[in-house]
């Protein structure tokens, strides 16, 4: 093997269709972890507007893991969860900012920070994924991961709005 190259596990994808399953695996497993790390964030957010927000997207949340569990039943294939280490890894630091900020428009703010990277990591995955279920054929999974897309753009863009207008406390 050339140096720098990495030989690929046992039960490495194949094909497009094995990738796309991995994709799908992981935003499940990612939404549902989600879907558990909001409430957090929610008790720990401070402004309504915020509150208000994450309860919305809470909601949201719970619709896109019977949506994802629709697009893998449109291709034929069980629903299953794998890891996602990079959503793990932004729920970390989402923890981390909690703990490394004060009660208030502080804490405030970092939530829409940590919130918002998770939005952009949700977005690029899904962008990605319809891209797969285009390239498949898979007409009707397209158009569930088109939904939950444009829900994810909207937050991001909801969460974005809430940081410009919330006004700092002191």
């Amino acid at each position: 093997m050339e140096k720098g190259k990495i030989k690929a596990k046992k039960d490495a994808a194949k094909s497009l269709d094995d990738l796309f399953e991995a994709c799908l695996k992981d935003a499940l497993w990612a939404e549902n972890a989600l879907k558990d790390a909001l409430p957090l964030m929610i008790a720990n957010a401070t402004a309504n507007e915020l509150k208000n927000a994450l309860n919305d997207h809470l909601k949201e949340t719970k619709q896109q893991i019977k949506t994802l569990k629709d697009v893998f039943k449109s291709i034929g294939v069980k629903a299953e969860e794998e890891k996602c280490d990079a959503m793990q890894g932004l729920l970390d630091e989402g923890e981390g900012i909690l703990e490394g900020t004060e009660i208030g428009h502080v804490r405030d703010a970092g939530i829409i920070a940590a919130c918002r990277k998770v939005e952009h990591y949700e977005i690029a995955s899904y962008e990605t994924m319809i891209i797969y279920a285009q390239l498949l054929g898979h007409k009707e999974a397209k158009t569930l991961l088109q939904e939950v897309l444009k829900e994810e753009k909207n937050a991001d863009k909801l969460l974005s709005q809430i940081a410009k207008t919330t006004k700092p406390t002191k």
